[in-house]
């Protein structure tokens, strides 16, 4: 694992420990890399719940159970639909914080609309709706776009922790 990723994960897991905080990933183009990260980390038990990876449009709809208009109205690589991942990740694990994923890692996938390096991100602390960004990281690779994706979804947790 690259060591951004582990400096980062170590960061969150102990900052989330330090004010009881619990956390919870949804994840479609990382396929379970932020929760591999956390869970690298010596003590993630105490603050991570556990993760959920549909990579599929079918496993969003029968594991998180995002409404298909959703999906067939955003597509599944959509602020909407990340923000329902998101949702529905920190209802189901109980969670403090969940963030989620879905994107175009490449090589092929993407279009006009929908650019090769496209990642929708979804975050959600408890008692708030979900907030979603989007970055187009560009076609890098597909390690490298799934690498950034996991980088700026810990970045995106350690903020919300931080808030709390």
């Amino acid at each position: 694992m690259p060591s951004e990723i582990h400096t980062k994960a170590d960061a969150l897991i102990k900052a989330a420990q330090a004010k009881g905080l619990t956390l919870a990933t949804a994840e479609s183009c990382t396929g379970g890399w932020i929760g591999k990260a956390l869970t690298e980390i010596p003590g993630s038990s105490a603050v991570f719940l556990g993760g959920l990876i549909t990579y599929s449009n079918q496993s969003k709809l029968e594991l998180l159970g995002i409404p298909p208009e959703i999906l067939d109205f955003y597509g599944a690589v959509s602020e909407p639909v990340a923000g329902a991942m998101a949702l529905q990740t920190r209802d189901m694990l109980r969670a403090d914080i969940a963030v989620s994923v879905t994107g175009i890692a490449g090589p092929g996938g993407g279009s006009e609309e929908k650019p090769v390096g496209m990642v929708c991100f979804g975050l959600i602390r408890r008692g708030q709706k979900p907030t979603t960004a989007t970055q187009i990281f560009g076609d890098l690779g597909r390690e490298q776009v799934r690498e950034r994706t996991v980088l700026t979804a810990l970045d995106l947790m350690q903020t919300c922790v931080d808030q709390l």
